[in-house]
């Protein structure tokens, strides 16, 4: 394939870009052969990659009620939406926040939705709530509150129809050429199931790195989570930190053990400034979600303690000391739009901004090495995103629309 008329980083004037085999073959002015794309002077930049995503969870969102903050109002608003659809038929809802309804439980549930079996996943991802029909259905009881019970629960619960297929067409019209699947227990069949993605795929655990849960009611030592890396070396590991105590479990396991190359934390949701140089001298890569300070701006100002609020998803002070710094949606717990996320990132009113091409870098980087930023070179993989437009005019916006064309190893998966 033959792209002309491109704007490539690091060349002066528009180039053509020649791939053969699903690599850059030839990249310079007035290639020879007939264009099969004439990119009309836009931006050829490397596919976005979005390094922290739960695909099975998003997929399954075609088949789910939405009743977060921003999709339902109050009780009757939540009560409305778990009682629609075909009688006695399972209820799946996701994305809830307490500000919705309040704390829930199985007979908060049954009050709302007493006829059919529900079951509501907070927006962390992290608990689930079943009503009593629900817990019948299975022969379940207690409360109806589950905390990351989903390997367990999965052999209970109805079959959900995923949609992978959407998930990647989606993805691919806004120029993503690539996923890392953050699961921190992998479904069995994971990797074949979302082999019908045509983005490129890394899967945590199965390929590297290793991902691992820390949550503060189990939180291990220092010498325990040591003694667990340990045990994984020399693979690296993903450790999920969204509390102030478990980044600092965290570092200190990474100094007792040693720090490796390619070891991340997932979220750094909390970090204290005195932790920063820590960081950096650890070499660990920091990928974060910086629009969920934006996105939950209100739920954050009331729920999260007053000390740790200077310290959310840190961005600005974290490139500026040298912390390799990368990002990933999150999704379906946080918006799957690239773009939006960097949008956020550039419009964060807390002095953790970042300029326009960081926020484009923190998704063009290597997916095992998500802070090294992937080149257009002679020799690299045609994982590619053309604009509509030139870099310069595209950072103004930095708008989904901006997407053209986008390409896996040369071959063109949207948009539509």
């Amino acid at each position: 394939m033959l792209i002309r008329n491109v704007e490539v980083e690091g060349h002066a004037e528009a180039v053509d870009v020649r791939i053969d085999g699903g690599r850059i073959a030839e990249i310079g002015a007035g290639l020879t052969g007939a264009a099969d794309v004439d990119g009309r002077g836009g931006a050829l930049l490397p596919g976005l990659h979005d390094h922290h995503i739960h695909l099975a969870a998003l997929a399954a969102e075609a088949a789910s009620v939405r009743v977060g903050p921003a999709d339902v109002r109050g009780p009757t608003a939540f009560a409305a939406a778990l009682v629609g659809g075909p009688p006695g038929e399972w209820v799946r809802a996701v994305g809830y926040h307490e500000s919705v309804a309040g704390e829930l439980d199985r007979w908060v549930l049954d009050a709302l939705a007493p006829d059919r079996p529900v079951r509501v996943q907070h927006r962390t991802g992290a608990l689930w709530v079943w009503n009593s029909a629900a817990l019948r259905a299975v022969g379940l009881d207690g409360d109806g509150r589950f905390w990351r019970e989903d390997e367990r629960l999965r052999g209970f619960v109805p079959p959900v129809r995923l949609d992978l297929e959407g998930v990647g067409r989606r993805a691919a019209a806004l120029g993503v050429t690539g996923f890392t699947n953050a699961d921190p227990h992998l479904a069995s069949g994971l990797t074949q199931m979302l082999s019908v993605l045509p983005q490129r795929l890394l899967v945590m655990g199965i390929d590297e790195p290793v991902k691992l849960m820390l949550d503060d009611p189990t939180l291990p030592t220092p010498a325990q989570l040591a003694r667990t890396i340990g045990e994984i070396r020399p693979r690296p590991v993903a450790v999920h930190c969204v509390t102030r105590v478990q980044l600092l479990v965290t570092l200190l396991a990474l100094d007792e053990v040693g720090s490796v190359d390619g070891d991340r934390i997932e979220h750094g949701s909390v970090i204290p400034a005195e932790t920063i140089p820590w960081l950096r001298r650890l070499g660990v890569t920091v990928v974060t979600q910086p629009h969920f300070p934006v996105e939950r701006a209100d739920a954050y100002a009331a729920d999260v303690d007053a000390e740790d609020r200077p310290h959310l998803y840190r961005c600005r002070t974290l490139t500026e000391a040298g912390v390799p710094l990368a990002a990933g949606t999150d999704a379906p717990y946080g918006t799957s739009d690239l773009w939006a996320v960097m949008r956020a990132a550039t419009e964060r009113e807390d002095g953790e901004r970042l300029q326009p091409r960081s926020a484009l870098g923190l998704f063009t980087g290597e997916p095992q090495h998500p802070a090294r930023k992937r080149r257009l070179a002679v020799g690299s993989d045609a994982d590619l995103c053309l604009l509509h437009v030139p870099l310069r005019e595209a950072l103004r916006t930095l708008t989904r629309e901006l997407v053209r064309g986008t390409y896996v190893l040369g071959r063109r998966i949207g948009p539509a």
